[in-house]
């Protein structure tokens, strides 16, 4: 190819032929659908489009391939998503509103076809999903700098809903005015800690002296200053997009590693992917006793499983000052080791899902 005009009869032929394929891979999707009504098997299964992604990503790194498997998942997670919502149409709850990081990560798993409904409180996604009013729900979990998520944690101590899938997405935070200069700039809305993430931002922008005005939300904060041109907002790229804001500068937070580690909860148990992640809550019977904690754990290190979380809650229930363990640890429900320790504490904890292991 010599001119710019044979490279683009070149690329049209290649769509054309895409095309073609993607609609033979509906094809096929509808009849797994199909399948799966009939022996009423889950349509999501993480385990499966991340077993594709590691194919592909094999494929690309043998011949040398352009695509990176950041590139290839986002293409293909949105090709997963579409093919689902061909399959049944797919209703997601997320932690609102619209714009917010956890928006953005129910997104990044469901695509644009998906009907999303915008929760006001974590517990509002799980009322959702128990009631049936939608199949799936994305809610933070922990994130890097802030620690866990209490909430989040409280209430799967108390739910039927499961962890079907977990994902991290880097948290990068944007500033974005309508203000032609940072000079007209008299106010900055953000959420409360969105302050704090970009403190050295702020200080060396002059910005530390002028009004900061905490809100409920980044997405409520872009919101505001779409409305004011004297304003500022310090939000995610996605809801300054969405809500029209011009974004004057990026990345602008204090600790560029900074990241938040969502789950995605349903009502379905997941297969074995050969490289899973398990969650459980434990209650210990004589959590009062000396080394009952140290006792249990052994259990684990016997049978070789690997733990890669333990959080400490304060019980909600009438034992005094008790506490109950959050547990993350590898390797699959299922698993001959896991069932063995599961086996000697099977009353003392609650198995909350078994999903393949996230992306960091």
């Amino acid at each position: 190819m010599k001119t710019l005009q044979e490279c683009r009869e070149a690329i049209d032929t290649i769509d054309d032929e895409m095309l073609r394929l993607l609609n033979r891979r509906m094809d096929v999707v509808k009849r797994v659908g199909e399948i799966k009504h009939e022996s009423g098997s889950a349509i999501y299964r993480p385990e499966r489009e991340k077993a594709i992604i590691d194919r592909l990503n094999e494929i690309t790194v043998s011949e040398e391939g352009l695509l990176n498997r950041a590139a290839i998942e986002v293409i293909f997670l949105e090709i997963f998503a579409v093919a689902r919502n061909i399959e049944q149409p797919e209703r997601v709850a997320y932690l609102g509103p619209e714009g917010t990081f956890t928006h953005q990560a129910a997104e990044s798993r469901f695509g644009g076809m998906s009907e999303y409904l915008s929760m006001g409180s974590i517990r509002a996604v799980f009322k959702t999903l128990e009631s049936g009013r939608a199949k799936f729900g994305v809610v933070p979990i922990e994130s890097r700098r802030d620690g866990i998520v209490g909430e989040t944690l409280d209430l799967l101590a108390n739910s039927s809903v499961k962890i079907v899938a977990e994902l991290y997405m880097p948290i990068h935070m944007s500033f974005a005015t309508k203000a032609e200069h940072i000079e007209g700039i008299k106010r900055v809305y953000s959420k409360d800690k969105g302050f704090g993430q970009c403190q050295e931002f702020l200080n060396e922008h002059g910005l530390d002296t002028i009004e900061l005005i905490p809100v409920e939300s980044t997405a409520k904060a872009a919101i505001l200053a779409s409305e004011d041109e004297h304003a500022a907002a310090i939000c995610s790229h996605i809801a300054a997009k969405l809500y029209g804001v011009p974004t004057m500068f990026e990345n602008i937070e204090d600790v560029h590693n900074n990241s938040t580690r969502f789950f995605i909860l349903s009502d379905f148990k997941n297969e074995t992917s050969g490289a899973d992640k398990t969650s459980i809550l434990v209650r210990l019977k004589d959590a009062k006793e000396p080394g009952a904690l140290v006792h249990f754990l052994q259990d684990f290190d016997d049978e070789k499983i690997n733990l890669s979380k333990i959080e400490s809650r304060p019980s909600k229930e009438n034992d005094g000052f008790g506490y109950w363990f959050f547990i993350d640890f590898y390797g699959h429900i299922d698993d001959e080791n896991i069932q063995k320790v599961l086996a000697k504490h099977s009353d003392e904890m609650t198995w909350l899902g078994s999903y393949a292991k996230g992306e960091l």
